[in-house]
């Protein structure tokens, strides 16, 4: 993509201009672990490595960076060098103040500081699972039907029929979906309510649990590029492991399983077609920019539906990760790490320019 003109011209006046690129993100403090629920709290977040990583990429690339983390002081941090930045990479998932939390985006359009990624409201909307299925549905996308818990007390809607799954309404990178996720009768359900709820302190989604193929899609640019479609072998999972992209899956598994992430996943031209249109038809529908990463999956008649959208996605370095989705997507289609970023600085300079 950095062979567009308009791409490197727009890359060159931003690193002449001497303005700077705020990198904002969320530091984690303990890695994820499946058997220790007080990790899931920060699993969004980015291990110090892998910042420092992010960070040099960055630098590489000719940007002059300021690393800044989302904590409560953010926003006073960014007002005060708001003359000297010219764009915020948005890599954070929110501001951390105490027992709250807002996004960056909501920050950075008080300020008036132009920034990568969607609008607030698109980036609010699409951290609630239920609400961006909602609005999906009203574009005619096909989702899956939920119910959403604020206590796990409420009584089970009678459409909803086990097995189902039970997810945070709020988390990414599979944060509290674990191989007790998918729960087969009342109790299961009650106990896993139990537990979601109580440790983000927020609702839970509970849908029903579908066996087909499962796909991620990670589209970068205004209009998107949809790079080589991302399937996991969940069929490969070794014994005890359910099939579902869980903790297990992502933070102990696929890292080690160079085989397990199928990319680029091998398709019909029909199926293709309709997860390349689906995708399009969600950037559209949530007015997403600049990069995103949507992940689907198929019932056990091939019909496919959206999970759930990531924004932003994990972007984690080569060196730290092989399996980070997006970066794995980009060098399936030619784009290695450095000019990975300078697309999405570049797509979000020309909308602001």
């Amino acid at each position: 993509m950095l062979k567009n003109i308009r791409f490197q011209t727009r890359i060159s006046d931003f690193i002449k201009s001497g303005k700077l690129l705020a990198f904002v993100y969320n530091i984690r403090h303990a890695y994820p672990d499946p058997n220790d629920p007080h990790t899931f709290l920060e699993t969004d977040y980015d291990d110090p490595e892998t910042i420092d990583c992010f960070t040099k990429h960055l630098k590489n690339c000719g940007f002059p960076v300021l690393s800044l983390e989302a904590t409560a002081d953010v926003e006073e941090k960014l007002g005060e060098k708001k003359e000297d930045i010219g764009l915020v990479f948005n890599y954070s998932e929110a501001i951390i103040e105490g027992d709250r939390k807002k996004q960056i985006t909501s920050v950075c359009e008080k300020l008036g500081i132009s920034f990568t990624g969607p609008s607030d409201k698109t980036q609010v909307l699409a951290r609630n699972k239920a609400k961006a299925k909602s609005e999906m549905k009203k574009h005619g996308i096909s989702v899956l039907p939920d119910q959403v818990f604020s206590d796990s007390s409420e009584p089970l809607a009678s459409n909803m029929r086990f097995p189902l799954i039970v997810k945070p309404i709020g988390q990414g990178s599979s944060a509290g979906i674990t191989n007790k996720s998918v729960v087969e009768n009342e109790k299961e359900l009650r106990k896993q309510l139990i537990e979601v709820i109580g440790r983000f302190n927020d609702s839970a989604i509970v849908e029903p649990f579908i066996t087909g193929r499962e796909f991620s899609i990670a589209l970068i640019g205004n209009p998107p590029q949809i790079l080589p479609i991302i399937e996991p072998n969940l069929k490969s999972l070794p014994k005890g492991y359910v099939a579902i992209d869980s903790l297990e899956v992502k933070w102990l598994y696929e890292e080690e399983a160079q085989d397990h992430l199928m990319c680029p996943a091998i398709l019909d031209p029909d199926l293709k077609a309709g997860i390349e249109k689906t995708a399009r038809q969600v950037w559209d529908s949530l007015e997403l920019k600049d990069l995103c990463r949507i992940d689907t999956r198929c019932d056990e008649d091939g019909n496919l539906y959206v999970l759930e959208v990531n924004s932003p996605p994990g972007l984690i370095p080569p060196e730290i990760s092989t399996t980070s989705y997006l970066p794995l997507a980009a060098r399936k289609a030619g784009i290695e790490y450095d000019n990975l970023l300078k697309t999405i600085v570049a797509s979000a300079l020309l909308r602001y320019s």
